[in-house]
């Protein structure tokens, strides 16, 4: 089977294949372009499904962070977000998984021209970021898994940071989460669903938020 499928991936014209832990197939590394990086996410890396929705998310993320001196970018997978938020803005990422980690921190060394990233392998269930720390940076974004970020986002509520991006993959959890940061003070700026599910009933969404924005 694992002969048959690199066959297949081979005619296809497939850099890699992985199947589990196993790569049976490499031809070459892959190098997805991130703003002015290059990013080498490891076999089986998360990535969002479709170029055009990342980079259009990208883009309202950016815009809404981009008088941002500092942004902590929180369950920052391998760096999609932080990479090009780098361009504008100091960035520290947090992320459970070290791979994912160790990829967004090659990119970043290899990128010319970007502001300095630092990043962390944490737990953000289990160890949140505090929110005196997060008190120093003037911007978040948070792209949690499918059943958000309870523990993080009450810490976002106490930590005075002005713009919040929240991107999600769930609108149930991510009502739960904005009831909290709503309750903080925090007011929802725009709320701008992308269907890069094709075919399927999930849809992504994006919610800018801003610590006692305008009515």
């Amino acid at each position: 089977d694992v002969m048959m499928a690199g066959a297949k991936a081979l005619a296809a014209g497939f850099l890699r294949v992985s199947i589990g832990d196993d790569v049976p197939l490499q031809q070459a590394t892959p190098e997805i372009q991130v703003g002015k990086a290059f990013l080498r996410p490891a076999p089986g890396g998360f990535l969002q499904a479709s170029p055009e929705a990342e980079a259009f998310m990208a883009s309202l993320v950016r815009q809404h962070l981009k008088f941002a001196l500092e942004v902590a970018d929180l369950f920052s997978g391998c760096g999609t977000f932080s990479l090009r938020l780098a361009e504008e803005s100091r960035v520290h990422a947090a992320e459970g998984d070290a791979a994912a980690i160790e990829a967004l921190e090659a990119s970043a060394r290899a990128a010319p021209g970007l502001k300095p990233v630092t990043a962390e392998v944490r737990d953000l269930f289990r160890n949140p970021v505090p929110a005196v720390t997060l008190s120093r940076f003037q911007g978040i974004v948070l792209n949690p898994p499918r059943h958000g970020a309870t523990k993080q986002v009450s810490e976002i509520a106490h930590s005075g940071v002005r713009r919040v991006a929240y991107v999600s993959c769930d609108p149930g959890t991510l009502a739960r989460d904005l009831r909290v940061l709503v309750d903080a003070g925090y007011r929802i700026m725009l709320v701008q669903p992308v269907d890069q599910f094709l075919w399927s009933s999930h849809v992504e969404t994006v919610v800018l938020l801003e610590l006692g924005g305008a009515e």
